[in-house]
């Protein structure tokens, strides 16, 4: 697989033009763009030209094979790639084909770093209301560093010890965007979002008691916060909040 950016696209062009590279070449490379069909799964190697970042492979529900299968298809690129709920012996599993491939226990996600340039933005701040919301908060942060962030932690400033989280304003209102992960009756969000001018992704975790409802009661709350400058995604989709959080710091530091 080639790396998919416009540099390589760039390169290729290059040599079709001073001749390195023939048309039949030139056009098994591209037609390797869009996906690769392996069968059960589709593997979009087009995403990471397209958004910035390569697909990230959800592992619950897929067989060993289907991850092998992919594992094996990901050996020679040069993006950085996620795999996002996975359980320890899924790692196993893609270690085995991916032998650079770190688990990161607390975010359930295996990581590959392949691009080799490196460089990390600063600006973004992943905050969590308790200590029972950090996996969903790992699971934004790791993202976040895995498409070229460097994103700042503070768990456990809920707004039951508001102090707590005024004892960090500064970094709060230096940031460029803020993840906020809560589960109870989550109003972290609209506290944090009541004080800082960046925006604010709430995430609503399922942490908390009976009518808490798994994460509904912390999501209607945040969809209905007063502050503005908040979005909300979906119960303990961290990955979707560190994603986007990721994409708006990255592309304001462009």
């Amino acid at each position: 697989m080639i790396k998919m950016d416009d540099q390589e696209l760039k390169k290729l062009t290059r040599q079709l033009i001073d001749g390195t590279l023939d048309t039949d070449q030139f056009i098994q490379k591209i037609k390797s763009l869009p996906f690769q069909d392996l069968g059960e799964v589709k593997l979009d190697t087009h995403r990471a030209l397209r958004k910035g970042f390569a697909e990230i492979v959800y592992c619950p529900g897929k067989s060993d094979e289907q991850l092998e299968n992919i594992a094996r298809a990901l050996a020679n690129t040069k993006e950085n790639v996620l795999f996002s709920r996975a359980a320890p012996h899924q790692y196993e599993v893609v270690l085995s084909i991916l032998h650079d491939a770190y688990y990161h226990e607390k975010a359930k996600m295996i990581g590959i770093k392949r691009r080799e340039t490196q460089t990390t933005v600063t600006g973004l701040t992943v905050v969590s209301a308790g200590s029972s919301d950090i996996p969903v908060a790992e699971e934004a942060a790791v993202t976040a560093e895995y498409m070229g962030c460097a994103p700042k932690r503070l768990y456990d400033i809920g707004i039951a010890g508001l102090h707590r989280l005024l004892a960090h304003i500064e970094t709060l209102q230096s940031s460029l965007a803020i993840v906020a992960v809560a589960g109870m009756e989550g109003a972290l969000p609209s506290v944090l979002a009541g004080l800082v001018s960046c925006p604010v992704i709430g995430v609503p975790t399922s942490t908390g008691y009976g009518a808490n409802l798994s994460g509904v009661a912390p999501l209607l709350t945040m969809l209905n916060s007063c502050a503005t400058g908040v979005s909300v995604v979906n119960i303990d989709n961290g990955l979707g909040a560190g994603y986007l959080a990721g994409r708006i710091v990255l592309q304001s530091t462009n």
